[in-house]
């Protein structure tokens, strides 16, 4: 296959490239164009006339994917072939199957990969049933503490956060991820221990903030008069160190063809979860999940939520220029998920080489950003209204809220507000504002999309989820880079090993607890040159 940069629709895109559409221009934004460029599935619309995009480049755009056969490939992925490798370098060498996880509904996928991970899926979910109605029947614990790093924890800690209105009121949720022991001390101090389970997730079984937090979880119990085997669960690979019986209360596996950053549906994810929500609410999630799996595999390529949305990103990234992508929900309770999406993205698209192992002439992924709104309008809007740097912006609002309970006030209702400013800032940042005081003028012309779902429930959690998941992997297999391996991650981890052997060193020799930072840091570098 074609390099990127050879592809003839790329060829095509940059002449369009050299005179974009100006959405500040008076007549640009027409209604008419609003309502042509909108995409729709299942209570989902895909927002984009606030795009630089005209006709031809869209038209080019999906060239683009028909030529790098995106859609072939993310048939294979769902299918189970390995797509995770790189030709003649050393690499993981795995298929890629966190669809499998959610692939337990109608339309599920026939290749024998797939059924057999699915069919792993079926059984761990089966165990958690089980698991939870034990739990439910014993009616003593209250609180779990999940502990994870990375993909262990950002996922599972968005998607908790995001569906706290659908949860149990006897059930709460905490997540311990940094090696950090305040924050052990903090979530630990505020529990009642006796009705307190906790999930340690690693599918390694050897994390070495995971294996830390865990044994001072451990400690916690044990100072209190419990034992941690009642108390504690994990989730990790088949074999690894965890994989022990005698030292958990209940184990569950994850397997390598699923990536941390997209374990959040797996058993990652779904103990808490299930826990917090019961299991028909992880259900709803996995169902959601799976429509939007389904819909990015058979989706005709112009009706495609998250192919559109990847080549959108590809059109700001590749050929406007734009370094930079701001994730901005219109949901307090999406407060976490751009930080799981900022790691989804960019350690799976942030690459310098390609799949044939050549290094990228091109740029690869962006770098991802945001909060809520409408915090947002009040901190760093000025810089993406009026700064020198254009920011993309990809924007997510609910018709409804989730609690349903909302007051009237100065004749409209919060939610109408909260929708309000989301519509307006897509409009201001496409059309700007002319003004003769140059303090007052707003250049307008930068590019955004909306995301719009009916209400953030368990079913639009997980759709959502999956539509971002899909949003990266096509964007991967346009630039043709391998969008799930990490070796990004690795250095700064080896060095930091190094420095601790010579905390050990250190204290062994002179059982001193202080040591001189800036002498380790030297000798390090020393070692590096």
């Amino acid at each position: 296959m074609p390099r990127f940069l050879e592809l003839k629709a790329v060829q095509k895109l940059q002449k369009l490239a050299a005179d974009p559409i100006d959405l500040s221009k008076e007549g640009s934004l027409t209604p008419e164009r609003i309502a042509k460029m909108r995409l729709s599935m299942k209570g989902f619309d895909l927002l984009f006339g606030t795009e630089r995009v005209s006709e031809p480049v869209l038209e080019a755009l999906y060239e683009l994917a028909e030529e790098a056969q995106v859609q072939k490939k993310m048939a294979s992925m769902q299918s189970g072939e390995i797509l995770n490798k790189i030709e003649n370098v050393e690499s993981e060498n795995r298929s890629v199957l966190h669809t499998a996880m959610r692939d337990q509904f109608e339309g599920k996928q026939t290749a024998p990969a797939a059924v057999e991970a699915s069919g792993k899926a079926a059984k761990e979910l089966q165990k958690l049933e089980k698991f939870l109605a034990k739990v439910d029947s014993e009616n003593k614990f209250t609180d779990i503490v999940q502990i994870g790093i990375g993909g262990s924890d950002l996922g599972p800690r968005a998607l908790c956060l995001a569906l706290e209105a659908y949860a149990r009121p006897d059930r709460r949720a905490h997540f311990i991820s940094n090696v950090d022991p305040d924050d052990t001390n903090t979530v630990f101090n505020g529990l009642d221990l006796n009705k307190t389970l906790v999930v340690v997730v690693s599918k390694s079984g050897s994390t070495l903030e995971t294996v830390t937090n865990e044994e001072f979880a451990r400690a916690r119990f044990k100072k209190k008069g419990l034992d941690p085997k009642n108390h504690v669960l994990a989730v990790t690979g088949e074999k690894s160190p965890m994989d022990d019986p005698s030292r958990y209360l209940a184990s569950f596996y994850i397997w390598d063809f699923i990536g941390g950053r997209y374990s959040a549906t797996s058993m990652v994810g779904a103990v808490t979860l299930g826990f917090t929500l019961g299991f028909n609410g992880l259900k709803e999630i996995l169902r959601g999940a799976h429509t939007m799996d389904h819909h990015a595999l058979t989706a005709p390529l112009k009706e495609n939520l998250p192919l559109t949305s990847a080549l959108l990103g590809i059109w700001n990234r590749n050929f406007l220029q734009l370094p930079t992508v701001a994730i901005i929900p219109y949901s307090q309770a999406l407060i976490r998920f751009p930080a799981h999406l900022q790691q989804l993205d960019m350690e799976s698209n942030g690459k310098r080489i390609d799949k044939t192992g050549k290094a990228a002439d091109f740029s690869t992924g962006p770098v991802i950003w945001g909060e809520p709104g409408t915090n947002g309008q009040h901190s760093f809007y000025q810089l993406i209204h009026q700064g020198t740097n254009i920011v993309p912006l990809e924007f997510m609002g609910f018709r409804n809220s989730q609690r349903e309970h909302d007051l009237e006030v100065q004749s409209t209702f919060s939610q109408e507000k909260l929708l309000s400013n989301l519509f307006a800032q897509s409009i201001a940042l496409a059309g700007g504002q002319k003004n003769e005081n140059p303090n007052k003028f707003f250049p307008g012309n930068r590019p955004n999309r909306i995301l719009l779902a009916d209400r953030l429930d368990p079913f639009t959690m997980g759709a959502i989820l999956a539509y971002y998941e899909h949003k990266v992997a096509f964007q991967g297999f346009i630039w043709n880079i391998n969008s799930f391996d990490q070796e990004g991650v690795q250095l700064g981890k080896v060095l930091a090993l190094k420095i601790i052997d010579l905390f050990k060193e250190r204290r062994t020799k002179e059982k001193a607890a202080a040591f001189p930072l800036g002498a380790a840091y030297l000798k390090i570098l020393n070692e590096k040159s």
